[in-house]
């Protein structure tokens, strides 16, 4: 039977694991490698590693930490951040990661991930579309590099990369980051329902019942989280987790 993949998503500043909440307030978690090693021993299905000062330092994650990743994990990763030419692909799978993740860019020019899939394949492109709401509940696609909306609307747009060769869409709810209080689960179901690649679920999850519903009402192919899997208990302890097989198991 089908079971969903499970990936924690490790988001770098200056090399350093961070997290957020709603994009804001970084905590410090510790050191990449160290977490890789662990979730090598949790035997996790995926990681996904954002560096989220990238674009705005106009460059990409450093080659040598995606080398020493590459050399350490025991399972397939991707990189995001910065990612706006052919050439920083192909730099950044050369170093060991299997997908980038394009996200500032591909709202900038939609037609770089057309050209990007048709040179790696779909399986290589992945597109983290962050979404946030305005004051009337109004979502649209949000730009964190220029910490503002646009007037995108996210179903479209992810139709838009799924037609432009996307291989599958990260949905981020700016809203729901690091709160640990669920998923968007209505923003989810729309993208899940509107384009047939895989959609992974992002921002909020704080449970495995989170990602219950995430599979089960919205149809996720995958479920991503953050705190989930780098904190503990109501005060936040820093602790590298991962759930068991049998709990992930027992919702499929």
């Amino acid at each position: 039977m089908y079971r969903p993949r499970i990936i924690p998503v490790l988001l770098l500043k200056n090399q350093g694991l961070v997290k957020s909440v709603k994009f804001k307030n970084y905590n410090y978690i510790g050191d990449p490698i160290n977490a890789v090693r662990i979730y090598n021993e949790l035997k996790v299905d995926e990681l996904v590693f954002l560096d989220i000062l990238a674009t705005k330092e106009n460059r990409i994650m450093p080659l040598e930490l995606i080398k020493d990743i590459g050399e350490e994990a025991n399972m397939p990763f991707a990189v995001g951040g910065g990612i706006q030419t052919i050439e920083a692909i192909q730099e950044i799978i050369k170093a060991g990661a299997e997908k980038v993740v394009i996200n500032s860019y591909a709202v900038e020019n939609p037609n770089f991930i057309k050209e990007a899939s048709e040179i790696f394949g779909s399986s290589t492109i992945t597109v983290c579309i962050d979404v946030k709401k305005n004051l009337f509940g109004k979502a649209s696609v949000y730009l964190q590099s220029e910490n503002k909306a646009t007037k995108l609307l996210p179903k479209d747009f992810a139709k838009l990369m799924e037609e432009n060769g996307a291989g599958e869409i990260i949905i981020q709810s700016v809203d729901k980051d690091g709160t640990m209080k669920g998923y968007d689960l209505d923003l989810i179901k729309q993208i899940s329902e509107a384009v047939s690649i895989p959609v992974v679920a992002l921002g909020g999850a704080g449970k495995i019942q989170d990602l219950k519903e995430a599979y089960h009402t919205a149809y996720a192919s995958a479920m991503a989280a953050g705190s989930m899997f780098v904190y503990v208990g109501t005060q936040k302890g820093v602790l590298i987790n991962y759930p068991e097989r049998e709990e992930i198991q027992s919702f499929v």
